[in-house]
């Protein structure tokens, strides 16, 4: 009896091990015979996604201190990468239809394409009316609380033939979320859909199913859901669209209404995500919906914007890391991001592509799985916007002359969204200087990616070391470099 204990004990140990040396060996990553290209962009070049470089690996010792290296350690991963997308609003869209079938094409493989473009995965877009709508508007007559008049007509002109055509360049697949604005007018205390007001708890239940006839609605159309937000910017009183929730109000309605209701009616797989809105608060957000077991049951994860420094002071990466650590069961995503204040003169300002590098780099070093911007595309005056609230985006169509014109942030995000696949993993990244920030991720094809940005005004030699392998390579001033090896 004892001899057969044993040898159970044996088997099953041995299983555990091979199942532990299988784990280990899917995501092993070794340098040998690898090359590295080295893609650039820089200011004050023509480097836009240029490769610049193929490189190899030679042995390496310790560095001294007065060399500036980059760290990858391929052994020690972190979470799963998602994908990384834009935002097709119905400004994107109304002036995508005002381009030539031509600069239509160009637009969707420039975003869509992984050979011709940076090939976008992730897409977001609006529940109705956003402040990027030539004017407000729902699918339902207003009063109509059992939404009987509910249809998505309006968004057949031209929103849903621009989805449906991004989805086709991307191959078929998108990662596609939708998040509301406003309820209806006479769902809110204050009879309007913009400049805040809250949700009537008399129609948490007429809202709740809102969502659930849109995702079906769009979904007949061909256009499957991954998820939703419960609602963007929850605790600004915008001038345009938006509607206020309190941490325990969201709580509330995610627990007893929208939850629910999902489940009831067979979408209960749709990912439901919170917040949506800034760091500054994601925190408290996070202790109050996360901390109650039948809320959180519902959330997949939590939504955030870089929006915080509205107020004057630097963005709060550090939030985003300190809800990962207190709940890292759940996913963290970055679901709006742009340049504020449009002007056309600031078309090149290259801190703006700047501020997409560290945001991404800072991010995902904190453990954000998927990251959105905000309009793929905006018209010559950064709109059309209803209140005026006109911004930037990283590709905008001068609907005049009928050209499109590329900004910093479209090669920024590209550094990454371009060579970061889905279902990559993040791997151990570390610098030695504060002049360069980086992050690396590994393609499920065994391919290593590593981005540097380097936001000095002078060039930088680096070591990229990997265990015992080092190759060194030049990061022009104001520069971001993709390594792939």
């Amino acid at each position: 009896m004892k001899r057969i204990t044993t040898i159970a004990l044996f088997t099953v140990t041995f299983l555990a091990f091979a199942q532990q040396k299988n784990k280990t060996e899917q995501h092993s990553f070794s340098t040998k015979d690898k090359t590295i290209t080295v893609y650039t962009t820089a200011e004050n070049t023509k480097l836009r996604l240029t490769q610049t470089d193929k490189l190899s690996f030679s042995s390496s010792k310790q560095p001294l201190e007065t060399e500036i290296s980059v760290f990858v350690e391929p052994t020690k991963t972190f979470q799963n990468f998602m994908g990384i997308g834009g935002a097709i609003t119905d400004a994107s869209a109304e002036v995508f239809a005002k381009l030539s079938k031509g600069k239509q094409q160009e637009l969707l493989n420039a975003y869509y394409d992984k050979e011709k473009g940076i090939g976008y995965s992730l897409l977001r877009t609006t529940i109705h009316s956003s402040d990027f709508s030539s004017g407000s508007y729902t699918y339902i007559k207003e009063g109509d609380k059992d939404l009987k008049t509910f249809n998505i007509d309006h968004d057949r002109q031209y929103r849903i033939p621009m989805l449906k055509e991004a989805i086709k360049t991307a191959g078929g697949k998108l990662l596609l979320y939708v998040s509301p604005w406003s309820p209806p007018a006479f769902m809110k205390s204050n009879g309007s859909m913009l400049k805040g007001g809250t949700l009537l708890p008399e129609y948490y239940q007429s809202w709740a199913n809102y969502y659930t006839k849109f995702i079906k609605a769009y979904e007949k159309e061909g256009m499957p859901i991954w998820g939703l937000t419960v609602q963007n910017e929850p605790m600004a009183t915008q001038t345009w669209e938006s509607c206020v929730y309190s941490a325990e109000a969201e709580r509330d309605f995610l627990k007893n209404f929208l939850g629910p209701t999902m489940k009831k009616e067979g979408l209960g797989d749709k990912k439901i995500v919170v917040w949506d809105h800034n760091r500054d608060l994601m925190n408290q957000r996070a202790n109050v919906i996360f901390s109650d077991p039948e809320a959180s049951k519902y959330a997949w994860g939590m939504g955030f914007h870089w929006y915080e420094t509205w107020a004057g002071g630097e963005p709060m990466f550090d939030n985003v890391r300190k809800v990962h650590e207190a709940y890292p069961s759940k996913n963290l995503l970055f679901t709006e991001g742009c340049v504020e204040k449009f002007d056309a003169k600031k078309y090149q300002f290259w801190a703006n592509g700047e501020r997409y590098g560290t945001s991404m780099i800072n991010d995902f070093n904190n453990g954000t799985v998927g990251w959105t911007d905000w309009n793929i595309l905006l018209d010559q005056n950064g709109g059309p916007n209803h209140v005026g609230n006109f911004c930037f985006a990283p590709i905008h169509a001068d609907t005049n002359s009928g050209e499109l014109i590329y900004t910093p942030s479209y090669y920024y995000i590209g550094h990454f969204s371009k060579f970061i696949r889905p279902d990559a993993k993040r791997v151990s990244t570390a610098v030695s200087r504060s002049s360069l920030i980086s992050t690396s991720f590994l393609n499920k094809d065994g391919k290593m990616v590593t981005v540097v940005m380097n936001q000095s005004d002078k060039s930088v030699t680096y070591n990229l070391i990997i265990a015992t392998e080092k190759t060194v390579v030049v990061i022009p001033a104001h520069g971001i470099q993709t390594l792939v090896y």
